[in-house]
């Protein structure tokens, strides 16, 4: 996949599993954009790009955290 031709559904598929990738603490913030990187054929730095796009965003899972915690304060 090159960066500049994903979809916004391949970013968000990138991001959750950065994402996933890091909540496992199984390895080390960088390791895990590598990690993503190898599974998708991307760069490093673009997951890494990708990554910030995501939490700018708020793409899930990250709205997903949100909502939960919305719902269970109302």
């Amino acid at each position: 996949m090159r960066a500049r031709r994903l979809t916004i559904q391949q970013r968000q598929q990138v991001f959750h599993e950065v994402v996933a990738t890091q909540d496992s603490h199984l390895m080390s913030v960088s390791d895990s954009y590598r990690h993503v990187g190898e599974q998708f054929g991307l760069s490093e730095d673009q997951v890494r790009q990708i990554a910030d796009e995501g939490l700018e965003k708020q793409w899930p899972p990250l709205d997903e955290t949100v909502e939960e915690i919305s719902g269970a304060m109302a």
